[in-house]
């Protein structure tokens, strides 16, 4: 797949709430995700290598979470082998208040797989 389709399908999926399916189907195995160094504060690895360590990661990440009561994706934005997308939950995590976080998504794309992806927030 080209970036460009494969944005669309990770678009297609955020849209049905896919999100497992969006690691197992566009996801290279040598997978590198980096989080903000913010993110050790709240218990998140600033960076993942691997499809199984960023399945674990996700995973414990969906464990926190008491309820979801909406989420949002942009349309993706393309540039050569990168799209961005904005992501956005409105959520209560397990003994927390209710929040609203939004991030950036920003993924490499090669031979038709994601092979790095960085958030800010």
């Amino acid at each position: 797949m080209t970036t460009q389709e494969v944005a669309n399908r990770y678009y297609g999926l955020m849209l049905e709430n896919k999100r497992e399916q969006i690691v197992d189907e566009l996801y290279g195995q040598d997978i590198i995700c980096k989080e903000p160094e913010h993110a050790l504060a709240m218990g998140i690895p600033t960076t993942t290598r691997g499809l199984e360590a960023v399945k674990a990661k996700a995973k414990a990440r969906a464990a926190m979470i008491a309820e979801i009561h909406g989420d949002f994706c942009s349309e993706p934005l393309i540039a050569g082998n990168f799209f961005s997308v904005v992501l956005g939950r409105d959520l209560t995590l397990k003994g927390k208040p209710r929040m609203n976080l939004q991030e950036i998504g920003v993924f490499e794309v090669k031979e038709g797989k994601i092979v790095s992806e960085q958030f800010f927030y």
